[in-house]
């Protein structure tokens, strides 16, 4: 049984989502919150997910997401909003949420991808992941030569030993460099570094 805790300061949304995921055999709702801090204080009901709103009153959902994550490590959080842009992906992704969908997905959907995310996944919808993903290529520009050949060597899958031992730096000097990488381009790991680089230069 998935245990729900549903957080929008629209309570149309709150008792549409609740009446539906409710009818979920698997799904148990626990409650409903209308802002951020609401949602911190029933995180002791222990929900094993929640479905998150990013613009609400008094704290909105990305700050919620990170107070969370720091008091119960173990509740997944998806953000659920109307908005896709960059910016609130990467700051939802950034505090410690592991699921954005938009709220034009479907129940079903929905109810698939909070399966997928109760088991450790990550979730998000194609149209979230083209956002986040879509390579600015002016960002290259601001990095040096030695730290776009450290991008190239992550997307052709050499560990940092194996780059360290390519280019002559210590394993020390690798880790620092990729860390002021993704600093740079706003990317969260290598994983999404080598898409980064593929998607370049495909283009």
């Amino acid at each position: 049984m998935v245990k729900l805790l549903i957080v929008d300061d629209d309570p149309l949304v709150c008792q549409s989502l609740q009446l539906l995921l409710g009818k979920e055999t698997d799904f148990e709702v626990l409650g409903v919150a209308y802002n951020g801090w609401e949602a911190i204080e029933m995180c002791g009901r222990q929900p094993d997910v929640i479905l998150m709103d990013i613009q609400m009153p008094v704290m909105d959902g990305i700050e919620s997401t990170k107070k969370i994550k720091q008091q119960f490590p173990g509740i997944q959080i998806m953000m659920l909003t109307t908005f896709q842009d960059e910016r609130n992906i990467r700051l939802a992704l950034h505090a410690g949420a592991i699921g954005y969908l938009l709220k034009s997905s479907t129940i079903e959907n929905m109810a698939n991808q909070i399966r997928a995310m109760s088991s450790g996944s990550t979730v998000l919808s194609p149209d979230v992941l083209k956002a986040i993903m879509e390579p600015n290529r002016e960002d290259l520009q601001e990095l040096t030569e030695r730290e776009k050949d450290i991008v190239e060597l992550v997307a052709r899958g050499l560990s940092n030993q194996e780059i360290s031992e390519q280019l002559y730096l210590s394993i020390g000097s690798v880790r620092n460099m990729l860390t002021v990488i993704l600093d740079k381009l706003e990317l969260r790991d290598r994983t999404q570094l080598a898409i980064y680089y593929w998607q370049g230069k495909q283009q």
